[in-house]
């Protein structure tokens, strides 16, 4: 798609004025100013933990700057909540899901806007309204089903859904792609092509540097907190990454083959009614496997099951040839094993505590003496853990939610590299992640296998799966349809078999929310 539906060039209808922000010894910004303009895609780029997530807050009113101003229309306003920041016309899509995942579709689509008649909901109107938002968007999802039993992907598209139905006239997009399929993507893009077309000014975030040329206009690069450049869309994506981290990064999928081993990892005939079926193979000592597929396609429910999370109804798990007990997570983090889950936030990490606490999870029990917890060596080894993997933190004590997403998935890695876990099974291990810090979990990977580990990796970017993996499983409809060695592999191929009809008929809801269709790399 081309951004070449813009309006002419208009005075700005928000500026962000040499804002500043600090929480408490820790400087997240400093002396920035953003622009912006009617009928514009501003992007904020930068490396996780560079500031744009608190830019975005300070526009949608959750965070106020130290210093610096912030302008609307031309005039000096503060927005000290996210209600005042609606009422001047300002919707945000955050990063951070912010759904009721008791509550239906529509309720949420209509949050703190539901339509009454005579002191009563109008449920009609209520599905109605809700209808035309996900219309909008082309998301087929029943009005009446509860969002937390929808998978990630289309969570997202709710969220994406419930802000543009609030006709605002500043929308801000804090990586609203991260989890969506090449094709919704391109729903997405028709969407804020219209709205640029109709006035709307947009602030955009994303680590997919391809989706920047064809939906912006501008670009914002901020480093470490302060802004390094403002760029043109077109500027080609080795120049922003440069300008993003500082360097030239060499290779982007920098793995390190080695000769594979014994077999850690053996997946014999899992079978969950509705979910797979038949699920055979083994990973080796050294070896990245990973595993393609379409949206529902099972690769998530297979690794679930495999760290003993979901249960199944037949077949077996070895490791390092002894049997796992089905349905024991326990077991298998004895056995080796170690999970990055697709929602890192929901399902990897307990926000509300700290790095250490997060970061020794997996390993409490098994360093306890006498039954008591050894704190002290924890936080040694979990402060030793931060320091290799380079987590950007205030301190140990911080609590995790106020990590940026590429720190957080790193505390989720190094919780398993603190349990020196033989066996990764990695379900998108660096979606929300920006290039810099992709390379250095690409870089992890490679440390795992070079001294005998071995990975299991899903993943939706193709181009990850092809320049990570030694060989490739490809799923269809629950399914395993076909096996490629990744140097022989390519996209057509891969997609080939992630096509085919060998599949079963699969539960109305799954937690596999990935389509493989399109590269975003």
């Amino acid at each position: 798609m081309n951004s070449s539906a813009q309006v002419p060039a208009t005075d700005p209808v928000l500026v962000l004025d040499k804002v500043s922000k600090s929480f408490g010894p820790v400087r997240v910004i400093e002396d920035v100013t953003v622009e912006l303009r009617p009928g514009q895609v501003q992007v904020l780029l930068g490396e996780n933990g560079a500031g744009k997530s608190t830019l975005i807050k300070m526009i949608s009113g959750i965070h106020q700057p130290d210093r610096g101003r912030i302008l609307v229309d031309g005039r000096e306003t503060v927005i000290p909540n996210v209600r005042s920041a609606e009422q001047l016309g300002i919707a945000t899509i955050h990063q951070e899901l912010n759904l009721a995942p008791n509550m239906t579709v529509a309720e949420n689509v209509l949050l703190g806007r539901t339509p009454s008649r005579l002191g009563m909901v109008s449920r009609r109107e209520l599905r109605r309204q809700a209808r035309q938002a996900l219309d909008r968007i082309g998301l087929d999802v029943d009005l009446d089903a509860r969002v937390g039993s929808l998978g990630v992907a289309r969570q997202q598209l709710v969220e994406i859904a419930k802000a543009l139905s609030m006709d605002a006239r500043i929308l801000v997009l804090d990586e609203p792609t991260a989890a969506l399929t090449g094709r919704e993507i391109e729903q997405l893009f028709n969407v804020m092509t219209d709205l640029k077309a109709n006035g709307v000014a947009m602030a955009f975030i994303s680590h997919h540097l391809d989706e920047l040329a064809a939906i912006g206009d501008r670009v914002t690069v901020l480093r470490d907190g302060d802004q390094v450049a403002d760029v043109p869309a077109s500027t080609p994506s080795e120049e922003l990454i440069r300008l993003m981290v500082g360097r030239d990064i060499d290779e982007q999928f920098p793995r390190q083959r080695t000769e594979p081993g014994q077999a850690l990892l053996e997946v014999d005939s899992l079978t969950a009614a509705g979910r797979f079926e038949d699920i055979s193979f083994t990973v080796r000592a050294g070896e990245v496997v990973g595993v393609a597929g379409l949206v529902g396609a099972g690769r998530t429910e297979v690794l679930r099951a495999i760290f003993g999370a979901d249960p199944y109804d037949s077949g077996s798990v070895r490791v390092k040839g002894e049997v796992l007990p089905p349905h024991d997570v326990a077991r298998a983090i004895r056995a080796g094993l170690g999970q990055i889950p697709e929602d890192r936030k929901g399902q990897g990490l307990v926000l509300d505590s700290s790095v250490a606490e997060n970061l020794g999870y997996a390993t409490l029990a098994s360093t306890s003496k006498a039954g008591l917890a050894d704190l002290k060596g924890q936080r040694k080894r979990a402060g030793d853990v931060a320091q290799t993997l380079r987590v950007r933190m205030a301190g140990l004590d911080q609590r995790v939610r106020h990590l940026s997403g590429g720190n957080q998935q790193k505390v989720v890695f190094g919780r398993w590299v603190q349990a020196h876990s033989s066996i990764l099974l990695l379900d998108e291990p660096t979606r929300g992640v920006d290039v810099g810090a992709k390379v250095e979990i690409y870089e992890l990977i490679n440390e795992i296998t070079a001294r005998g580990g071995a990975v299991l990796m899903v993943s939706s970017e193709l181009p990850e799966v092809l320049g990570m993996s030694d060989r490739i499983l490809v799923m269809s409809g629950g399914r395993i349809t076909g096996e490629v060695e990744a140097k022989e592999a390519t996209q057509d191929s891969v997609m080939a078999l992630a096509v085919s009809n060998a599949g079963i008929d699969l539960a109305p809801h799954t937690n596999d929310s990935i389509d493989t269709e399109t590269s975003k790399a």
